[in-house]
């Protein structure tokens, strides 16, 4: 499934605005990557995910302590953050959109992002004109621990108007945005108090190294829109949130297109292809022993049956032509098996509670009904307990109580 991650202008939004965009197919490398408006931004497909960047200039970063129960409604919350921000905001907190850390809990410190609702809204409603919904939004630079687990900095922008971004920045692990001219205090500070390694544009890549008078690293934009996209938060919350079904859904999709693409799923890609083989393997060669089993006991039955009946050749079914066979060996011999008609009639007379008789006997094809017998439920099960020593067995059938033998295992 493909994603299309485009950073948001920061002016204002409209038809001839221009949007940064990269086309990926595993969240990790770029496919294609321009710039355009939102009319010609290319299409991620039906169950494609379009992600929305807010550059690092338009949001402001705040950390709160949520009271207990601030979490439990979205419109609450809200209230909850006005009013802890209110005296540290410029603007006046309606015109602000607000989105909280992901996982946030009460009584623990957590960041909050903060931006321009008009700009924000106007931005996504620019894209959804287009045919382009937005189905998550992230900002460039997010606080908290980075990658390397030290301040990170990047350097962007143009030569003109070039930024200094510094991440995992202080105790607090904060985003700090700066004009490039504070790279003279960034490059005065001790080796070991130092970023381990700084990233910049290629645009500014010779500016950043004279300034900062160390070697960067080439990274471009493209390449930092993956990672933003790759990140936890979404900041479309309260009422920019865009939730439904089809959210869901094209969400399911990124996880398993990351899954099956991203390099870091290898491992277990191979594992679980690892596991799957294994389990097809072990499942036929169970069933491989299952059917040897099977045709070992076909064949002692087989066995048995040509062996005491050497006459005969042909075996079809040898359970039914061995009792065929029996039967004429106790007719030859005069004696009867348990489904003729004495020893159906003794059973049953044995078993009937007294002083029941029934009033009509029938008899055919080894089974015996009794007519004129009305049982109540605990003298069946009686009889049945007594005719079950001799394999047989008694039931109500069409008006009459049917008496016949059961196989015997």
């Amino acid at each position: 499934m493909s994603t299309l991650v485009l950073t948001l202008p920061l002016g204002t939004p409209g038809p001839a605005a221009e949007y940064s965009y990269t086309l990926t197919a595993d969240g990790h490398t770029a496919t294609r990557h321009a710039s355009t408006t939102a009319a010609l931004l290319p299409d991620p497909g039906r169950a494609g995910e379009i992600v929305a960047v807010v550059p690092a200039r338009a949001l402001s970063w705040q950390q709160v302590t949520l009271p207990q129960g601030a979490t439990a409604q979205a419109g609450r919350l809200r209230a909850v953050l006005e009013g802890l921000l209110e005296e540290h905001l410029l603007d006046d907190p309606a015109q602000l959109h607000f989105a909280l850390q992901p996982g946030a809990q009460p009584g623990s410190p957590a960041w909050v992002a903060v931006c321009d609702r008009a700009w924000l809204r106007g931005a996504l409603q620019a894209l959804e004109a287009a045919g382009r919904p937005v189905d998550r939004v992230v900002p460039e630079f997010s606080p908290g621990p980075t990658a390397s687990g030290q301040e990170e900095c990047d350097v962007l922008g143009t030569p003109e108007d070039a930024q200094l971004v510094l991440t995992g920045h202080g105790p607090q692990q904060a985003v700090a945005v700066l004009p490039l001219a504070a790279a003279a205090a960034l490059a005065a500070r001790p080796a070991d108090d130092a970023p381990p390694a700084v990233r910049a544009e290629p645009a500014v890549a010779a500016l950043a190294e004279r300034l900062l008078n160390r070697p960067v690293q080439l990274h471009t934009a493209s390449q930092r829109a993956l990672v933003a996209a790759r990140g936890e938060w979404d900041l479309a919350q309260f009422d920019l949130a865009s939730t439904g079904h089809t959210r869901a859904l094209r969400k399911l999709g990124s996880g398993a297109s990351a899954f099956a693409r991203a390099p870091q799923w290898r491992a277990a890609r191979w594992a679980l292809a690892v596991a799957v083989v294994v389990q097809v393997v072990g499942l036929n060669l169970w069933a491989w022993q299952d059917r040897q089993a099977l045709a070992a006991k076909q064949a002692g039955v087989r066995n048995a049956l040509t062996q005491t009946f050497p006459h005969v050749k042909v075996v079809v079914d040898a359970p039914v032509q061995m009792e065929r066979e029996l039967a004429q060996l106790r007719q030859a011999a005069g004696s009867v098996s348990r489904r003729d008609l004495e020893p159906l009639m003794a059973a049953a007379g044995a078993a009937l509670p007294p002083p029941r008789v029934p009033t009509q006997i029938e008899y055919a094809n080894g089974e015996l009904r009794l007519r004129g017998l009305e049982l109540a439920p605990e003298e069946l099960t009686a009889m049945n307990q007594r005719l079950a020593a001799e394999s047989l067995s008694a039931q109500p059938r069409d008006g009459a109580l049917l008496v016949r033998a059961e196989d015997r295992p």
